[in-house]
């Protein structure tokens, strides 16, 4: 059975310390990025639409903000279903402060809204929930996807990140497929396959399943997202355009924030 390494630096270090010296000016997005994908299931074709989106910033607790929103509408024959995401994201940090979602479907309906305390290592969500958090850095699943176009991971691994807010969906493991080159309507991307999973919500016994493709250079774009969608089959986003009017001056060495912030666990 083989094993693989990272950096010393992983060794000793803390979520914390990486994350305060986070600089706004070396994260590969920021206020103003707007992201659009289609939407494709294997089931029915072209189903809608998906938009993300960063504005801010917004002062949560004292803490100024960015505010990330994942907003994808479908529609399938005569029904409709929209899940609407928002994270607020202390960027200096790295780290989530609020998290809410909305989901609405032909036979079902979600909102769900936490409020995350990094410091005080605690969480508390709707109709009473709360509970206690790993690190001084959580994420939620929305955040978790900016967090990942800030990492470089190695080839051939896998990683074990235990920083999802809730202690019950950890860990979240991330592999490193391989590399590709992309061609989608917003260009041609040469990008990093990454496949990522956790324990679902429901249950915490099943898996959630993302595969993503973000693009090597300095924007770290999600160029494409694939997951499997109860009664769709497998759905795709694929970017059909991006405005991006802050990652041209970014430096890509941010990447390298990944050391303090994941096990390395074993090559499949």
């Amino acid at each position: 059975m083989r094993y693989y390494w990272l950096a010393a630096a992983i060794m000793g270090a803390t979520v914390a310390n990486v994350a305060d010296a986070q600089s706004l000016d070396s994260l590969p997005f920021g206020n103003g990025e707007l992201l659009t994908f289609s939407v494709r299931a294997s089931k029915f074709g072209t189903v809608g639409r998906a938009v993300m989106a960063i504005s801010g910033p917004v002062e949560i607790r004292g803490v100024e903000t960015m505010l990330v929103t994942f907003d994808t509408h479908l529609r399938v024959l005569l029904m409709k279903s929209s899940d609407d995401n928002r994270s607020w994201i202390d960027p200096r940090r790295m780290t989530s402060l609020r998290y809410e979602k909305h989901e609405r479907h032909p036979f079902s309906s979600e909102d769900d809204s936490v409020e995350i305390y990094p410091n005080l290592h605690y969480w508390t969500g709707t109709h009473g929930a709360t509970g206690s958090t790993t690190g001084e850095a959580p994420l939620d699943e929305l955040s978790f996807v900016y967090f990942l176009r800030t990492v470089t991971l190695l080839p051939d691994s896998i990683y074990a990140f235990d920083r999802h807010y809730d202690k019950r969906r950890i860990p979240t493991t991330v592999r490193f497929v391989k590399r590709d080159t992309l061609r989608t309507p917003a260009g041609e991307f040469d990008t990093v396959e990454l496949e990522m999973r956790s324990k679902n919500g429901v249950d915490f016994k099943g898996e959630w399943v993302l595969r993503l493709w973000i693009s090597e250079d300095p924007c770290r774009l999600p160029v494409r997202m694939e997951s499997v969608v109860p009664l769709l089959g497998k759905g795709v986003m694929t970017l059909e355009s991006a405005v991006t009017p802050t990652c041209q001056s970014m430096a890509a060495s941010s990447s390298s924030a990944i050391a303090a912030s994941a096990r390395l666990a074993k090559k499949p």
